[in-house]
C-alpha cells in the first residue's frame, strides 16, 4: 500500500477515528481509500488530496469548489460528502462508500441493452438535473465518474470540475475549458462561451451512445481529429440501435446548442419514458421539511468552514492561497425576524428591489444594475444567526462599499424592543456591534 501520513498519537488511526484499509483509486494529486469508521463502523471512501501538489498545479480553488458544492448536494443518485479534515499536508475528503466500482469497468467487458442502458441513463438525468436545478454543472461527466452501489444503482462522483452560476460572466456563458476529450461538447472546443447545463446534456449524450454501442461515438487516436469530428457531429450508430434510440441520440448529441434537446426535452422523450419509468422530481428526496417550522436551517461546523469568506477553508490550504471575495458572512444576536425588517427598510431607503427567494432569503437588485445581491439568515445556535451576503451581479467594487457603508451599518443598527447583546466571534478581533465578521 503507498504511504499515507498518519497522525500522531492516534492509536494509527486516521484523526483517531478512520482505519484505513485498501488503495481504491488514484490520481495525479490525490488517492481514495476505502476506510471504516471506528465509532460506527460504517464502511468510507476517503479521498486524500496532497496539498502541495495541488497547489503546484493551482488547483486549489477547483477544491475549495468541490467542497462548496458537495456540501450542498443531497440526492440518491450524488456520492455524499460526510465531512473534510486536514492535517499540515493533505486534505482528506470523507465520502459515501459506493462498493459495485465504476460503471466504466461494467461496460468495458461489453455493451448493455437498451433496457439497462436505459435504467442508468434515467438515473443519470434524474442527478445532473438535479445539479442543475441548484445552479451546479458537473463539467466532467464520463462512465469513469459514475459509480455502483451494491444493489446497482448509478451515483455520479468527482465533482472537482464542476462550475456554479456564480461563474458565468455577464454573457451569461461560462469560458473555462475543462472535460475529457472524447466526452466535450463541440461549443467548449470553440472557445467562445457555453452554456453549463447543455455541455452536461451533451456528455450525457456520449455516455448513452457506450452504454448501448460499447464503444465512443467520437474516437481517433490523433486528439485534432477526434476534435474536428466532434465539431462536426461526425459518428456512426451500430445496426442493432432501435431506431426510437437513435433519433434520441441524434437530439442530444446536436452540435448546436441552441437547438440540442433540454433537460426538460429528456423527460418528455418517448424512449426515455419506457420500461416502468417513474416522473423524475429535482429535489433533495431524503429532507423532509416540516411546514410548521420556519425555514431557517441550523448549521453545523462543516457548513461554516465550508462556506464561510473568513473561515473559508484557508486552515484547510497552504497561507499563500486566497479566495476570491464576493461577500461578507456575519454573525448576529439580532432575531431573524428583526434582520428580516431592517433588510427590507434598507432596501426601501436605497430604493432598491428586495424580492423573497426563501423564509429567510432576499434578492435584492437595483441602482440602475450596478447592486445586486443575495442575503441568507442561517440559525447557528439559539441566541445566533449568520447573515450571507454574496454579490449576484453589478460593480463589484460598488458592492463592497454597499455592504460596508449602507446595509451593514443598517441591520447592525440595534432597536428599542430588543437591546444589542455580547455576540461571540468566530474571528481574532472583537466587535460593539451586534454583527461580527468572520
Amino acid at each position: 500500500m503507498p504511504e499515507i501520513e498518519q497522525i500522531p498519537d492516534h492509536n494509527d488511526a486516521l484523526f483517531g477515528k478512520y482505519e484505513l484499509g485498501k488503495l481504491l483509486g488514484c490520481g495525479a494529486f490525490a488517492k481514495v481509500y476505502h476506510a471504516r469508521n471506528l465509532e460506527t463502523g460504517q464502511s468510507v471512501a476517503i479521498k486524500i488530496i496532497n496539498k502541495k501538489k495541488v497547489a503546484t498545479i493551482n488547483l486549489m480553488s477547483n477544491i475549495k469548489r468541490e467542497i462548496s458544492i458537495m456540501r450542498k448536494l443531497n440526492h440518491r443518485h450524488i456520492v455524499k460528502l460526510f465531512e473534510v479534515l486536514a492535517s499540515k499536508t493533505k486534505i482528506y475528503f470523507i465520502m459515501e462508500f459506493v462498493k459495485g466500482g465504476e460503471l466504466f469497468a461494467k461496460v468495458a467487458k461489453g455493451r448493455f441493452s437498451e433496457d439497462l442502458s436505459r435504467k442508468y441513463f434515467q438515473q443519470l438525468i434524474s442527478a445532473v438535473g438535479y445539479c442543475h436545478s441548484r445552479g451546479v454543472f458537473h463539467r466532467d461527466l464520463k462512465p469513469e465518474n459514475l459509480l455502483l452501489d451494491e444493489s446497482g444503482n448509478l451515483k455520479v462522483s468527482d465533482f472537482g470540475l464542476s462550475a456554479v452560476k456564480n461563474q458565468i460572466r455577464t454573457d451569461g456563458l461560462l469560458h473555462t475549458l475543462c472535460g475529457t476529450p472524447a466526452y466535450v461538447a463541440p461549443e467548449i472546443l470553440s472557445k467562445k462561451g457555453y452554456d453549463g447545463a447543455k455541455v452536461d446534456v451533451w456528455s450525457c449524450g456520449v455516455i448513452l451512445f457506450v452504454l448501448t454501442a460499447g464503444y465512443l461515438p467520437f474516437n481517433d487516436p490523433n486528439l485534432m481529429s477526434m476534435y474536428k469530428k466532434i465539431y462536426k457531429g461526425e459518428y456512426r450508430c451500430p445496426k442493432w440501435m432501435s431506431n426510437d434510440l437513435k433519433r434520441f441520440i441524434s437530439r442530444l448529441l446536436d452540435t448546436n446548442p441552441a437547438t440540442r434537446i433540454t433537460m426538460d426535452g429528456i423527460l418528455r422523450d418517448p424512449w426515455f419514458r419506457k420500461g416502468g419509468f417513474k416522473e423524475i422530481n429535482f429535489y433533495d428526496e431524503e429532507i423532509k421539511i416540516e411546514k410548521e417550522e420556519p425555514d431557517i436551517r441550523n448549521l453545523n461546523a462543516f457548513d461554516i468552514i465550508s462556506f464561510s469568506s473568513g473561515l473559508d477553508l484557508n486552515g484547510l490550504f497552504d497561507e499563500s492561497y486566497n479566495a476570491v471575495d464576493d461577500g461578507e458572512r456575519y454573525i448576529s444576536s439580532e432575531f431573524p425576524e428583526k434582520l428580516i425588517e431592517k433588510i427590507e427598510e434598507f432596501a426601501k431607503v436605497e430604493r432598491l428591489r428586495a424580492k423573497r427567494t426563501k423564509e429567510w432569503g432576499f434578492l435584492i437588485e437595483g441602482q440602475n444594475g450596478n447592486f445586486a445581491a443575495e442575503v441568507e439568515i442561517y440559525r447557528l445556535t439559539d441566541d445566533l444567526v449568520v447573515v450571507e451576503t454574496r454579490r449576484r451581479g453589478g460593480d463589484a467594487e460598488y458592492f463592497k462599499e454597499m455592504l460596508k457603508s449602507k446595509l451593514m451599518p443598517a441591520i447592525s443598527r440595534s432597536t428599542p424592543s430588543q437591546p444589542e447583546s455580547p455576540v461571540a466571534s468566530c474571528s481574532s478581533s472583537s466587535s460593539s456591534s451586534s454583527l461580527t465578521a468572520f
